[in-house]
């Protein structure tokens, strides 16, 4: 069994919070196929309680986090669709499977940006 494990948390700096409750989902990139792992709404700090990906599911290999971030600011400010940025798609590695891996985001109605966390 791995010792590593996944986990985010989502910031709003338009509105200088957390992002709370947006709704997630994780998957797995394996050659052509996308694999879903498992649908997540952050919580009031703009994290899960719990990581998002660990034990003998944390893997070596390619995934990719959707942040539904559109759903999040339209409930916030009254912005006009489409949304300029509506689902932020962040795919990233995880290269060995006894490390933390933090994706952290922050996010705008009009930017982002992403980082390795810790």
């Amino acid at each position: 069994m791995s010792k590593g494990y996944l986990t985010t948390h989502v910031l709003d700096t338009y509105n200088g919070k957390p992002g709370s409750n947006i709704n997630c989902q994780l998957f797995r990139l394996e050659k052509d196929k996308k694999i879903k792992i498992k649908d997540f709404i952050l919580n009031s700090d703009g994290r899960c309680n719990e990581p998002i990906l660990e034990n003998d599911n944390f893997m070596v290999g390619k995934y990719e986090i959707i942040f539904y971030c559109g759903d999040y600011f339209k409930n916030i400010k009254n912005l006009s669709e489409p949304f300029f940025l509506d689902d932020v798609i962040v795919r990233f590695g995880i290269s060995n499977d006894q490390q933390h891996y933090h994706v952290p985001l922050l996010v705008t109605p009009w930017s982002y940006s992403t980082y390795r966390g810790s």
